[in-house]
């Protein structure tokens, strides 16, 4: 059997970003200007080469950032043709009811999240800590590679989601981590199985934003 291949995707910037909002469920409102000018030119980049040709499978969170992103890309992916299936458990940690909030008025009510000191505190009433965010990433990509094995599967998501399949798939310590990883706006990284092996994963490129050069 092929390999299995998660091709994680962040989305282009958002206007969430751009207005400095919390921008859960209800705060984000989909890419900014640039944030499309980026996708485009991710799209352009995949229909020149073809990177993403023979995947099977397109997929984003259901934050309007995310499906946009989907959406743009979609015609330069597999056969051009892939419904953008969207699943929550691919969105960002979900806030709570500081969503929609300014940022400046989100930090004055609730602080600033304490997920070095304390990941299991939600970043407000109602919202996850770091601790379930990364308990419901890593279920849902292991999730995706049991229900597509030998496949190549696009997520349009985020970048918690992409720092936290480091430790999902990865093996890595999120204890004490030396370094702060922060994947760019439609940058690639991609995972790969070999489903003769089993359990083992190999990361073959990390936020490669080769089409924003």
């Amino acid at each position: 059997m092929p390999d299995t291949r998660l091709v994680l995707v962040r989305h282009g910037q958002s206007e969430a970003t751009v207005q400095q909002v919390v921008g859960g469920h209800g705060g984000c409102t989909g890419l900014s200007p640039l944030g499309r000018n980026q996708a485009e030119a991710l799209r352009e980049r995949l229909s020149r080469t073809g990177l993403l040709r023979d995947a099977t499978v397109l997929l984003a969170s259901v934050l309007p950032r995310a499906v946009e992103t989907a959406e743009i890309i979609g015609p330069a992916v597999g056969d051009g043709g892939l419904e953008v299936v969207q699943d929550c458990d691919l969105c960002e940690v979900h806030p709570g009811e500081g969503d929609g909030l300014t940022w400046t008025d989100f930090l004055a009510r609730y602080g600033e999240p304490r997920w070095d000191t304390d990941p299991a505190v939600p970043l407000s009433p109602g919202g996850e800590s770091l601790l379930v965010f990364r308990e419901r990433v890593s279920i849902a990509l292991r999730r995706l590679a049991g229900a597509y094995p030998g496949q190549l599967v696009v997520v349009a998501c985020h970048g918690g989601v992409i720092v936290e399949s480091m430790f999902a798939l990865g093996g890595m310590r999120p204890e004490g981590r030396p370094a702060r990883l922060e994947p760019a706006n439609t940058g690639i990284t991609v995972w790969s199985r070999d489903e003769d092996v089993g359990e083992r994963w190999r990361l073959d490129s990390y936020n490669d934003t080769a089409h924003l050069d």
